[in-house]
């Protein structure tokens, strides 16, 4: 199960990128960059979790433990692949990294950071709930 959700990281991965571009390609010419900013991590939080619902749905998680292993998995690979690919590969400045992290600056990447943590015991909880029923 742990293989799959972190090969399903991935997959989110792909989510965020096309969510950038739409960002790009759409209401980020017409917004200020931090107005974008906060569009773009609120429909990142909804993509992602449209996403990991369906991927739940297929391959159910089975422990309130293992949703929270497969969270804190997550999130760790998304700062290292933030911060590496984000420094290394695009030559980004930690400075400018970290600013997205200033959330009493209205930046709130922080949230969908937290989302990504918590998601899988989210929908874990979810689906619990919908079998009692």
């Amino acid at each position: 199960m742990y293989v799959k959700y972190a090969l399903c990281w991935f997959l989110l991965a792909v989510v965020a990128i096309i969510n950038g571009v739409l960002r790009e390609g759409t209401y980020g010419k017409s917004v200020s960059d931090l107005a974008a900013h906060q569009i773009s991590t609120m429909t990142a939080i909804v993509f992602t979790g449209i996403v990991v619902w369906l991927f739940h749905r297929a391959w159910p998680l089975e422990t309130a433990n293992q949703a929270w292993t497969i969270g804190l998995l997550w999130f760790v690979m998304t700062i290292l692949f933030e911060f590496g690919f984000g420094h290394f590969v695009a030559g980004h400045s930690f400075s400018r990294l970290f600013a997205d992290y200033k959330l009493f600056q209205g930046r709130v990447w922080v949230l969908f950071l937290v989302w990504l943590a918590v998601m899988p015991y989210f929908f874990f909880r979810l689906s619990q709930a919908a079998e009692m029923q």
